[in-house]
């Protein structure tokens, strides 16, 4: 979200929800329901050496497995292949190890392990609903839609079926499917909050875009009130195809998934995202801008579109796992490069020394008064610009790896800069020596 530029003495109000954070959430949640009733969780364990799981066993409680414990099991398969209790307990293993996988976002590998566990045993739908799950994650939306409705019709329409496949439609324009499957899963499950949460969303969102204009470009798919100007709306696609040859080269990451970019009106805008009112833009899966009334892209306007673009490539790298300071201060350091602002803030702050501390802003910026709010972007960029340019972006982009890896951010710097002998307390140190030896970077 782009930094609030309104009168200090205000408090900012609560900021929106992430929608990534709420889906992921949920996801958990299902993930450990849709095993847990897998007929493979409920089938009636096996007397082995191995640890079983039982009907009252779920990934949650289930013993935890490493790579050499599934090494052992796919020897013990390998050599009696037709022994269904050594099957059915490297089923079981891969079950809990993706799901382990799982819970650290590590959707690559969870989808391989749990493509392992279906090819065991392909009629069981929790392994084609947890292959759906993380290829959604992954964007890989024609594999997620393929592996949903296979559960869809091997289990039929259960309640995590439903939430993730009307997900998929979502995000890929069939909106009005994906209500019906929402719709059918609350009646199946009255009062279930992500589900009521989406379609909350997805109402508000058709009410204000059903009558929006379309436009496309090699990267984006936008959608603008019919207010906007065509030639101003085809402008905002073209400098988000600069941003993203920037932003994507800096980062050395190319996003596969076509990003979907909304103009709206400041009072749709605000319906939609429930933003307060200095906010300049948002991500929340989509680009949204409430550039409704704007008839030219002036060099703010570019900065908002580099910024939230940013902000498009750093999730995909971390999976959402990144703290605020950072996510922003890349943001900033992208938006900068077409609009850089004074840092006033920031300056008074280091004179009085009075700056926040780094841990204070992994979570959220909420709750601070708009003048906090400004430093605490400036202050996010400010860091983030020193680790660029002292360590460059290559290591920005292996502290986004680490995290995307499922590392907290003490552990994902700390492994970035190991060859530095660098923790996340060294880095904040050197900072503060940069910002009270040389004032602040311009």
């Amino acid at each position: 979200m782009m930094p609030p530029c309104g009168p200090p003495n205000r408090r900012m109000p609560a900021l929106r929800r992430c929608r990534h954070s709420l889906l992921y959430h949920a996801a958990l949640f299902l993930t450990v329901s849709c095993l847990s009733f897998s007929p493979l969780y409920a089938a009636e364990p096996v007397n082995n050496d191995q640890p079983q799981p039982s009907d009252k066993t779920s990934p949650s409680t289930a013993p935890r497995y490493s790579e050499k414990d599934l090494e052992q099991l796919e020897n013990s398969h390998r050599l009696f292949p037709l022994n269904e209790k050594i099957t059915y307990n490297l089923a079981s293993a891969y079950a809990a190890y993706g799901h382990q996988l799982f819970t650290q976002k590590r959707y690559e590998q969870a989808d391989a392990v749990f493509l392992k566990a279906q090819e065991l045993y392909p009629d069981d739908a929790a392994y084609a609903l947890l292959r759906g799950i993380c290829n959604y994650y992954l964007k890989k939306y024609e594999i997620a839609r393929s592996e949903l409705e296979q559960a869809r019709s091997q289990a039929g329409d259960s309640i995590e079926v439903l939430f993730f496949l009307g997900l998929v439609l979502y995000d890929t324009d069939d909106r009005q499917q994906a209500v019906e499957l929402w719709e059918l899963a609350l009646k199946r499950a009255p009062g279930r909050k992500e589900i009521l949460d989406v379609l909350s969303k997805a109402r508000k969102e058709t009410a204000v875009e059903a009558s929006m204009d379309q436009g496309h470009s090699s990267r984006f798919d936008l959608s603008y009130d019919p207010d906007v100007d065509t030639a101003f709306a085809l402008t905002v696609l073209d400098v988000l195809e600069s941003a993203a040859n920037t932003v994507n080269s800096e980062l050395d990451h190319y996003p596969q998934a076509r990003v979907p970019v909304g103009i709206y009106k400041r009072g749709d805008y605000q319906t939609v995202t429930d933003s307060p009112d200095w906010s300049g833009g948002v991500y929340d899966g989509k680009i949204r801008l409430p550039f409704g009334s704007a008839k030219e892209i002036n060099p703010a306007l570019r900065a908002v579109l580099y910024h939230e673009y940013a902000h498009v490539v750093v999730f995909e790298l971390t999976r959402g796992n990144c703290p605020l300071w950072l996510n922003e201060g890349i943001a900033e350091v992208f938006g900068r490069t077409q609009y850089n602002r004074p840092l006033t803030e920031l300056e008074h702050a280091a004179r009085k020394g009075v700056v926040t501390d780094f841990r204070k802003l992994e979570k959220s910026f909420s709750g601070l008064a708009s003048a906090d709010a400004i430093l605490a972007y400036q202050q996010s960029y400010s860091m983030v610009n020193y680790l660029v340019t002292t360590y460059g972006w290559h290591r920005v982009k292996q502290i986004l790896v680490g995290l995307g890896n499922g590392l907290n951010t003490e552990m994902a710097i700390t492994k970035a800069l190991a060859d530095y002998n660098l923790t996340y307390d060294g880095i904040i140190r050197e900072w503060r020596e940069r910002l009270a030896g040389s004032g602040t970077e311009k």
